[in-house]
């Protein structure tokens, strides 16, 4: 039986998901299991097979059909990137689709779970999505956006942002919360 922490990474339909690696591989480094869930779009997004390979398990998007074996329970629960309509319909309880089901289920057990969105300025300035990032923080969910963590991009520049998406602050903010809970 392994002693592994295990980190579910679920990734949304947004341009750094083709990134994801930044944030598996120093994981993994860390000694986490990590088990990938992707929404239906966010399939597109990046290179599934290459996610597998690095994480050696698959990548989830639908529930499993019976018989196949269940994924290791969750430690903790990073969402990135965190897409507009992931984050709305997360604070709202929404679970239309395996990830926000999983999600949704996970804040109700009380499991650590961390969003980084990828939202444009003109997203982040309404404010169903305020409202949406107040709610999931008043869960004890941590929300890394604003000054120091994500700062929204000018609409039509999020290819610009790619590379300064803080996935190195994810997993420190995944400690820090896995902390906390034990004091």
């Amino acid at each position: 039986m392994s002693t592994a922490r295990t980190l579910y990474v679920v990734v949304c339909a947004a341009g750094p998901a083709e990134h994801v690696d930044r944030l598996i591989s120093p994981a993994l480094a860390q000694g986490w299991q990590v088990q990938v869930i992707a929404t239906p779009a966010a399939l597109g997004f990046f290179d599934t097979q290459a996610v597998e390979d690095l994480t050696g398990r698959p990548v989830r998007s639908r529930h499993r059909a019976p018989g196949i074996p269940r994924s290791p329970k969750a430690d903790a629960i990073v969402v990135a990137p965190a897409s507009f309509n992931t984050v709305n319909k997360l604070a709202q309880g929404v679970a239309d689709n395996y990830a926000l089901d999983v999600l949704n289920e996970g804040i109700g057990f009380g499991i650590p779970v961390v969003v980084l969105p990828f939202v444009n300025a003109a997203y982040a300035q309404r404010r169903p999505f305020q409202r949406s990032v107040a709610l999931l923080r008043e869960e004890g969910v941590r929300v890394l956006l604003g000054e120091g963590a994500f700062v929204p991009h000018p609409a039509g520049q999020g290819g610009d942002a790619f590379d300064r998406f803080p996935w190195e602050q994810t997993l420190a903010t995944v400690e820090e919360h896995l902390a906390e809970r034990t004091e």
